[in-house]
């Protein structure tokens, strides 16, 4: 397959053919004979740390890749590899470059971490192996990706140049590039910065245009359907003025619901995609009106938003406030008053909880609130700079980051006991494998 571009690029490789090509038994192979020597073909590119697991080599054969996940030590550009159920660093990968807002997606199987820095780059990381597979530096200033759901192609949003570039999942040989044009109101053309991007059922991408106040659907299907080599690029539906610049956005676990939340509205859009055809809709109206506005110290995370008994919650914007909405009409149903201004709201597992963080100055305290009652049942203070929370798969555990404590705290979600402390340097996000698994995640 080309690369489809509307943009002037250099000739680019095949993509997804290569799934299909014969050399792809022998690359498969070779692969398996890296791994058996636990080498790996860009080796050189990451440096592994020996921890008390000894040697990345000596485990490369044999680790199980169920209980692992990563921690983004953003100052460093590298991340920390975990085994989440021994409460331990396993080892280190460094030379990911800039991770100050860095995300990470996890390919189906668990083995392979992506990496979205915030410099452009894409790096594809062996947790197995702890070592760097395939890295390109793709745009100048990127916020984020996700993968298909047959996870063959990674999506990248980009904020310079404005768009969406798409790569093979196995080499990151790139596919296509859609830039994110818009007309200005003095009618001059432009590119837009690309927010909010997720995956959706069907092959789908979505993400929202912050200049062009709109959200739009890519469906990446035609690129794995597709080998011929067309030049074509994948089909986009548009859905404009949803509304002043959308800062970012979120998908249910099933995949139905696209919300974009709002920086110039007292409102969130929504889109149904079981039903495109009824566009983009305004739901939570009117949650800022009779207001007085605070100052924004951090915009909040709403990836981090969640469903729990039969509402979904959200942090505010610019209030020390959690949002609760009935899921029959969408509706604010309650306004739970809270420390700061909430970042992440996320529930655990089983929906019974609902753990929050809170930006500068409050943000050395997480908040616990019962999501049957709505009442904060706890205020806990795991160190300075809460930047992230993950749960267990079944969460029973929950690890939170410590940026300026250089730690990661890791707490009994039942007795809230602190269980473990882990070193780190300046922690930001933290990812367990089992997102791999996960609409949106």
């Amino acid at each position: 397959m080309r690369h489809r571009s509307a943009l002037p690029h250099p000739p680019a490789a095949k993509g997804l053919r290569r799934f299909h090509a014969p050399g792809f038994v022998l690359g498969l192979a070779l692969a398996c004979g890296l791994i058996a020597w636990g080498q790996s073909p860009h080796g050189s590119a990451a440096v592994a740390h020996s921890t008390d697991a000894g040697t990345p080599e000596a485990s490369c054969a044999n680790l199980a890749t169920g209980g692992l996940g990563v921690v983004v030590e953003r100052a460093d550009g590298r991340l920390a590899l975990v085994d989440r159920r021994q409460h331990r660093v396993i080892t280190r990968v460094e030379g990911l470059g800039d991770l100050s807002h860095a995300s990470v997606k996890f390919s189906s199987d668990e083995r392979f971490a992506y990496v979205f820095g915030r410099d452009g780059g894409l790096t594809k990381v062996d947790l197995v192996c702890a070592t760097i597979d395939a890295r390109v530096l793709q745009s100048g200033n990127s916020i984020g990706g996700a993968i298909s759901q047959g996870g063959r192609i990674i999506a990248v949003a980009n904020y310079e140049p404005g768009g969406v570039k798409l790569f093979d999942a196995d080499s990151l040989e790139l596919l296509a590039e859609v830039p994110a044009r818009y007309t200005r109101d003095d009618g001059s053309q432009a590119l837009s910065k690309v927010v909010g991007l997720v995956d959706a059922p069907g092959n789908r991408f979505v993400y929202s245009l912050w200049d062009a106040n709109e959200i739009q659907v890519l469906d990446a299907s035609t690129l794995i359907a597709d080998e011929q080599g067309s030049n074509e690029l994948p089909p986009i539906t548009r859905f404009s003025d949803i509304g002043e610049k959308p800062y970012d956005a979120l998908i249910d676990p099933i995949g139905r619901f696209y919300v974009a939340g709002l920086f110039g509205e007292d409102h969130l859009a929504r889109l149904d995609l079981w039903h495109p055809e009824n566009g983009v809709e305004p739901v939570l109206s009117g949650y800022r009106q009779g207001d007085d506005k605070l100052p924004v110290y951090k915009m909040p995370h709403l990836e981090g938003w969640t469903i729990a008994n039969d509402h979904a919650w959200w942090p505010a914007v610019g209030r020390h406030e959690v949002l609760m909405a009935n899921l029959d009409d969408w509706r604010l149903e309650r306004r739970i008053a809270v420390h700061g201004q909430p970042v992440f709201v996320m529930s655990r597992p089983d929906q019974r909880q609902l753990w929050v963080n809170f930006a500068h100055p409050d943000n050395d305290v997480v908040q616990v609130i019962d999501s049957e009652s709505g009442e904060i049942i706890r205020t806990l203070t795991p160190g300075q700079a809460v930047l992230h929370m993950e749960f267990s798969p079944r969460g029973e555990e929950v690890w939170i980051s410590a940026r300026d404590s250089d730690q990661v705290v890791v707490y009994d979600t039942a007795t809230f006991e602190r269980l473990a402390t882990l070193e780190a340097e300046s922690p930001s996000g933290i990812f367990f494998t089992d997102r791999a698994h996960r609409i949106g995640l």
